[in-house]
């Protein structure tokens, strides 16, 4: 990808929301991404899909990582990065947030 080249943007839908948690869907073509965010809460993420990640950081680096389907790992609140789907065919998961108490 060239500099300053744009990315699809990944489908992220709220499927629901109450006072302890935020739950969302994400939805990638290959090649697309979330683009640069903060969390803002400790999150859970389960894969829906095989998911081939690419991770790019903060401090330039980028890391790539394979998700089997139906996995769950979590992540603290101020996880700063921008997810890509690295893979050739699109990837979904949901994502859980856990508000503060």
């Amino acid at each position: 990808m060239t500099e300053g080249a744009m990315r699809l943007q990944a489908m992220a839908t709220l499927l629901m929301e109450n006072d302890r948690v935020r739950v969302w869907r994400y939805d990638f073509e290959p090649g697309a991404e979330t683009g640069w965010h903060v969390h803002g809460h400790e999150y859970v993420i389960t894969t829906l899909t095989d998911c081939a990640l690419v991770l790019e950081l903060p401090d330039g680096e980028r890391r790539e990582s394979f998700i089997p389907s139906g996995s769950a790992y979590s992540r603290p609140k101020g996880t700063e990065h921008n997810v890509i789907n690295g893979g050739p065919a699109p990837m979904s998961f949901v994502e859980v947030e856990l508000k503060d108490a």
